[in-house]
């Protein structure tokens, strides 16, 4: 397996690439007067904090085919049509989505927001790379009703301000930890979505004591949500023993044949 910094590297590199490609296509004020007119994005924290205020674990569920480490995901036979995939994700108790953007390392495309919200009302979050206010803008544009921050890859400064570039437009942030100097940095951020993956960026193996141990020094304003290695209703309730009541799980749910059944299933034995 690559080593995980040649990996992040490729990827912010071809990111960079990508951003260049899309500002010929279509410059950043042209986006903008894009998203003039749309419809008002759905409220992502709103929707994680009611659930975590009635003390019931809130999901987060991924739409995505794949990812660096671990290839292609979805089982060998099983068609990937994400917004069929986030349709069964509404219907089995998921309180928000998650939907994969990056195509050259996680099989994902933009296009798959756009046809998630036309087919359910839950709250899309945009998962992808991000690092410039174009990439932003452009999530609105797909729309996108919160984006994901990885502090793993972006400077503090560039962090703030890609998160006052969303809340402009209206976007909620979720912003991801991987340790303590991450989290650190992270509490620099107004969002009140603190999200701490148990993925180790070297080894790749996941550890829920991840979570347990950094959201003690979590602000009291912020909101943890679990990301990684969570396969079991076990893992949940361990989760809400030490007061974590909002999660974000993919490959579990997306090696299955059907992943809202898996979503379901793991919700009943909480």
């Amino acid at each position: 397996m690559a080593d995980v910094a040649t990996i992040l590297e490729q990827i912010m590199a071809r990111k960079k690439e990508e951003v260049v490609e899309s500002r010929r296509r279509l410059s950043e004020a042209r986006l903008l007067e894009a998203c003039v007119g749309m419809a008002p994005a759905r409220g992502f924290a709103k929707a994680l904090s009611k659930q975590v205020q009635e003390r019931n674990m809130a999901v987060i569920a991924e739409v995505k085919q794949g990812s660096p480490s671990r290839g292609r995901i979805v089982p060998e036979g099983v068609e990937f049509d994400p917004a069929t995939i986030a349709e069964g994700y509404a219907g089995h108790g998921a309180t928000c989505i998650s939907c994969l953007t990056d195509r050259d390392f996680f099989f994902g495309d933009g296009a798959y927001v756009a046809k998630i919200r036309e087919k359910i009302t839950l709250p899309v979050l945009r998962k992808d790379f991000l690092y410039d206010p174009y990439q932003v803008v452009e999530s609105r544009f797909l729309g996108a009703d919160a984006i994901l921050l990885i502090m793993a890859v972006l400077e503090r400064s560039r962090a703030k301000e890609l998160e006052a570039a969303a809340f402009e437009l209206g976007l909620d942030v979720l912003v991801e930890v991987h340790n303590e100097t991450e989290l650190e940095a992270a509490h620099d951020l107004r969002t009140p979505l603190m999200g701490i993956n148990n993925r180790d960026l070297k080894s790749f193996v996941t550890d829920l004591n991840v979570t347990l141990r950094l959201s003690r020094y979590v602000e009291a304003n912020r909101m943890v949500v679990a990301e990684s290695g969570i396969r079991h209703a076990d893992d949940l309730r361990q989760l809400m023993d030490h007061g974590v009541f909002s999660v974000l799980i993919g490959e579990s749910f997306m090696k299955e044949a059907d992943p809202g059944v898996a979503l379901g299933r793991m919700l009943a034995g909480v």
